[in-house]
């Protein structure tokens, strides 16, 4: 029998922190850290001083924001523009510039599209997502889909950037489980003994085949 698996909505929530760390370890030549300990909440919302978010939706649907304080934002856009060789010279200083806000986007814009090939990859399932949007804000936003979702889950996810500055990620999923078997094992020997049986009764004369239909 085949094996069956489940994934649920903390496991799609790990692919995601994974595709987060895995994507701006490698764009700021930088080592991030991610809590495994995940915040069950009761929203989702863009939190000062730099928010960001995603929406997807397809095999399921989901909100995704990012939220980084100054230093946050401002390490990792420092990190990501000195490790494709530009001078530090040249680099924004404040967290409200243009600069800092499109490297912002289009970072995490990168991280999503990670998670979209991680989630094809571990699961099998696609989604689509929305261009991600950022925002600099002096307090909180609550962030709502205009969809309503089968029983919304929310979660809270902390990281750390390696200058040990914090920024966390919020997200709103419906809630999911993808079941989905393992294929069975089919030995060689038994391919081949199929292969034989196929070739003996395709090979048969069209006597033998009525007389094994009794007529």
């Amino acid at each position: 029998m085949p094996k069956q698996q489940v994934k649920s909505t903390d496991e799609i929530l790990t692919i995601l922190c994974e595709a987060i760390k895995s994507t701006l370890d490698a764009t700021t030549g930088t080592s991030l850290h991610y809590s495994s300990t995940f915040i069950r909440t009761n929203k989702t919302c863009l939190r000062p001083e730099i928010g960001c978010f995603v929406l997807f939706e397809g095999g399921f649907a989901g909100l995704v924001a990012m939220n980084f304080s100054a230093d946050a934002a401002l390490e990792i856009y420092t990190k990501y523009n000195l490790n494709m060789g530009m001078p530090e010279e040249d680099l924004a200083k404040h967290h409200t510039s243009n600069e800092v806000a499109d490297a912002m986007g289009e970072l995490m814009n990168q991280c999503v599209g990670k998670f979209r090939q991680m989630l094809k990859a571990n699961v099998g399932v696609g989604v689509n997502q929305t261009q991600p949007k950022m925002v600099a804000l002096n307090q909180a936003m609550k962030l709502t889909l205009e969809a309503d979702l089968e029983r919304p889950q929310y979660r809270r996810v902390e990281f750390k950037t390696e200058g040990q500055k914090f920024f966390y990620l919020e997200i709103t999923l419906e809630k999911v489980e993808f079941i989905y078997k393992a294929p069975d094992n089919v030995s060689v020997s038994s391919q081949g003994e199929e292969s034989s049986s196929s070739d003996s009764d395709n090979n048969e004369s069209p006597e033998e085949f009525m007389k094994k239909l009794g007529l």
